[in-house]
């Protein structure tokens, strides 16, 4: 019986360190054998940009200056942004603004619906064939649609996501600066899967697709539209690529508390995204397989791993110096979590305190967002992050 349970200890070990150490080596190793058609440079396709907005009054009239102000011939852009029934000024804002820019198109509805909803509604409007979707609180460097849109020229390329910088401005530094280290790690990883086509998830701030790609988006079970999009993409058997050279800004949350709902709210339609979407990725080969259970879903049950591979250690105590070591291990990294969760209280930040409280925060967060899709109580109506 207990060579059974350290049998399973090892397996269920393995799983996060593949996920987290192996997965990243293997998929960069195999990068380096996989070359990009070379880009042509002065190839810039007309572009239709689609924003769904909802009480974005803060931010609206500066998101479309930033477009206004992008290093691209205009003649060749249009942008559509639909307001989801907002209730605050946007609309008023967008009113006036379409009068001012003579690519923007504005569709204000009148009935809430969700921004999965919206989008669905905005791309039967946009007439190019290479459609970017972003969000009212992006910011584009002035090249960064440019050097998104390039990719377009290998016929291969059905989708390519641009470098989303996460920015906390905020004078007391806050929780989400963990988020920004990590993203700096998620970074290294897309840009190994980009070179093999595999990129899975987009950064909602900014990519681009092909239209004729486009697969509705699921509107009676709530799914992650950037998630859904790109897999979808990936499905019909074209690449999905990472363009660094593409770089918008967004501001995260100003605390934790708002990062931590939108973590659930984003851990439950994750898992409806996978129900929808495995099926066609499995199909696509074991390099893919690989790639999507270690990167994705080898992450989404990442809690109930960890839960079962600490019950089991502590059936194992005293098994072997392995399972002593991992043990106290475990142990510290929890504890080193508490102690950043009452720092953080105070307001005081370590990083040896506050990554371990983020890790395991993210971790419940998936754990009630895996709650609410078993319940099916996730829903496709958002709000937007508070600013």
């Amino acid at each position: 019986m207990m060579d059974i349970l350290f049998l399973l200890f090892c397996i269920l070990l393995f799983l996060p360190i593949n996920s987290f150490v192996i997965y990243p080596v293997v998929i960069w190793f195999v990068s380096l054998f996989f070359t990009n058609k070379n880009k042509i440079h002065n190839f810039a396709p007309r572009v239709s940009i689609l924003i769904a907005a909802f009480n974005e009054e803060k931010v609206i009239a500066e998101r479309l200056k930033n477009i206004d102000d992008l290093d691209y011939d205009h003649s060749l852009i249009e942008v559509i942004v639909g307001s989801d029934k907002s209730s605050d000024q946007t609309n008023a804002i967008l009113t006036e603004k379409v009068k001012e820019y003579p690519w923007l198109t504005i569709q204000l509805f009148n009935e809430r619906r969700g921004k999965a909803t919206i989008l669905n509604d905005l791309i039967k409007f946009a007439k190019y064939d290479i459609v970017v979707f972003t969000d009212a609180n992006t910011v584009f460097k002035k090249d960064a649609l440019k050097n998104l849109v390039v990719n377009f020229n290998d016929e291969k390329i059905g989708g390519v996501c641009g470098k989303l910088i996460l920015t906390d401005d905020e004078l007391d530094k806050n929780e989400s600066v963990e988020e920004k280290k990590y993203w700096v790690y998620e970074t290294f990883i897309k840009e190994s899967e980009s070179k093999t086509g595999l990129l899975f998830a987009a950064n909602g701030g900014i990519f681009a697709i092909r239209k004729n790609l486009f697969v509705e988006i699921p509107i009676k079970k709530a799914v992650t539209d950037d998630l859904f999009i790109s897999l979808s993409v990936i499905t019909k058997g074209y690449n999905f690529i990472y363009a660094q050279d593409s770089v918008a800004i967004e501001s995260v949350g100003k605390d934790v508390a708002t990062e931590f709902k939108r973590k659930i709210r984003f851990s439950a339609t994750n898992f409806q995204t996978m129900v929808l979407c495995i099926n066609g990725l499995l199909k696509r080969g074991l390099l893919i397989s690989y790639a999507f259970f270690s990167h994705k879903i080898s992450r989404w049950f990442l809690p109930f791993n960890l839960i079962l591979l600490y019950i089991i250690n502590l059936f194992l105590f005293d098994y072997n110096s392995l399972i002593n070591i991992s043990l106290l291990m475990q142990s510290m990294f929890y504890i080193l979590a508490l102690l950043g969760s009452l720092l953080s209280k105070l307001k005081i930040r370590f990083f040896l305190f506050s990554l371990p409280y983020f890790f395991i925060m993210a971790n419940i967060a998936i754990v009630l967002g895996f709650i609410k899709f078993i319940n099916k109580r996730h829903t496709v109506i958002w709000e937007s992050t508070k600013r």
